[in-house]
């Protein structure tokens, strides 16, 4: 399981999500198939994490989704 930062090329602003396979699910965002990410693209993946099982990763995605994880996604991207 993968857990991944995109950031959209409108407006800078970014979003955390897994998936076994980010650049098919990049290519669901860009389609405007993902309801919470339609009104912000196109889509470009700036950070993808590796984790073992599907609870690491929902755990991980809770953090980057934190006050501490939102502070480390500021360093990304730019």
């Amino acid at each position: 399981m993968k857990v991944y930062i995109i950031q959209s090329e409108l407006d800078d602003s970014n979003y955390v999500g897994m998936s076994k396979n980010e650049s098919e699910r990049l290519k669901a965002h860009n389609s405007g198939k993902v309801k919470s990410t339609k009104s912000k693209r196109p889509w470009r993946i700036i950070y993808v994490e590796e984790i073992g099982t599907l609870a690491q990763a929902r755990k991980r995605e809770k953090y980057l989704k934190s006050a501490a994880g939102r502070r480390f996604r500021k360093t990304l991207g730019h």
